[in-house]
């Protein structure tokens, strides 16, 4: 199927109302770099691709702020902001294909989520435009003018179901003096949680802290349950992490970008080894995560610091067995990546929660006749 792509934002939300009149079945994409994402893409009877909104907006460094279109890519904003000294650390996987509207459809973000959080986070505003062919702004490019932000905020994980992401506005942040890296390696999961909590209860504050269990370990040529830690700041605020970090091991600049595009592309490459596999996301509390860890001997990257895990199955049944497991014992999880033939046949999201009932009526206000990007979100909506 030949691409729509509206060169702006008038013309993107058109082609909507246009295939919207028509009672066609839409599938929104960008650089379509996460097709294995989400839930199985559903025959559609016109593709629309933001591909060409690849616009810079606004940029004002003294500001702190950016404004890019949805089709811009991630790595193109981080160029363009580094040449100033500054950031937008989502930190994504996918880093290098996905573009900011792929990025905040599917909420992707990395280990500095530790610190600086997650796009709702760092959103100020957002434009998307409706199946009505209406261009609806929500918020603003600094957070004291973000009035009515939640409606915009209403995209990101949405996977396109809701509307068409047009552009968006963030804050940015400075980049700090230096980096460092400090890994230390535990024989036992207990040990590594004790540890984790120790740096928790600190006065250390680490942009990213993750743990890796054996499985995933070795895949980065280590062995045990390894805690990563990774802070910004200047020479003496570093060197307070040393001191307070005995027994971890600092990495050299190059051994610390080596792990931590490992840890933040584990996905993609897990994937591109194992093309029948499956990856489970599970959230889950800071306690949570010892109970999780401690039944599973797959492969597994955990943000220790926030809550949020990803396991990762060599095929998808033992995915589905496992996350109809968790889902039993009340956690949330889903099947967030499978092969897209096999995900029509996958449960993807056993217990979507209660919340779930709101996300059916914004369906209904915003896409009534369930036209847009069907199935996307994990095969519910």
């Amino acid at each position: 199927m030949q691409p729509v792509e509206p060169s702006d934002a008038r013309e993107l939300a058109e082609a909507l109302a246009e295939a919207a009149s028509r009672k066609h079945r839409i599938l929104l994409r960008g650089a379509s770099s996460k097709d294995a994402m989400g839930g199985p893409l559903a025959p559609a009877d016109v593709c629309i691709s933001t591909r060409r909104l690849n616009r810079l907006l606004a940029y004002d460094p003294d500001d702190l702020t950016i404004s890019v279109e949805a089709g811009m890519p991630y790595a193109e904003i981080s160029r363009l902001l580094a040449e100033h000294g500054q950031m937008a650390p989502l930190d994504p996987p996918f880093a290098q294909q996905g573009t900011i509207g792929g990025i905040l459809a599917a909420n992707l973000s990395g280990p500095r989520r530790r610190l600086y959080g997650s796009a709702r986070d760092m959103l100020t505003g957002m434009k998307f435009a409706t199946l009505e062919g209406k261009i609806v702004e929500s918020g603003g490019m600094v957070v004291k003018n973000a009035a009515g932000l939640d409606l915009g905020r209403l995209m990101i994980g949405a996977f396109g179901t809701l509307a068409a992401i047009v552009s968006a506005n963030f804050r940015v942040f400075p980049i700090p003096p230096a980096w460092r890296t400090f890994l230390r390696s535990f024989p036992a999961l207990e040990q590594a949680i004790g540890e984790r909590d120790r740096v928790l209860r600190s006065v250390l504050s680490p942009a990213a802290l993750d743990l890796l269990n054996p499985e995933a370990a070795r895949r980065t040529d280590r062995q045990g349950y390894v805690l990563a830690l990774e802070a910004g700041g200047s020479p003496a605020v570093l060197d307070r992490y040393q001191r307070e970090l005995p027994g971890w091991a600092p990495l050299d600049e190059a051994e610390a970008a080596a792990f931590w595009t490992a840890a933040r592309e584990f996905t993609p490459a897990y994937l591109e080894e194992h093309p029948e596999g499956a990856v489970v996301r599970l959230t889950t509390t800071l306690t949570g995560v010892t109970h999780v860890l401690d039944g599973v001997s797959h492969p597994t990257v955990a943000r220790a610091g926030s809550g949020v895990l990803w396991v990762h199955f060599p095929d998808c049944e033992a995915a589905q067995t496992w996350v109809r497991q968790m889902a039993q014992r009340g956690y949330c999880a889903v099947i967030e990546f499978a092969p897209p033939e096999r995900k029509a046949q996958l449960e993807m999201w056993p217990a979507p929660g209660p919340d779930f009932s709101l996300m059916q009526r914004l369906k209904d206000h915003f896409d009534p006749h369930r036209l847009l990007n069907r199935g996307r979100l994990y095969g519910r909506l």
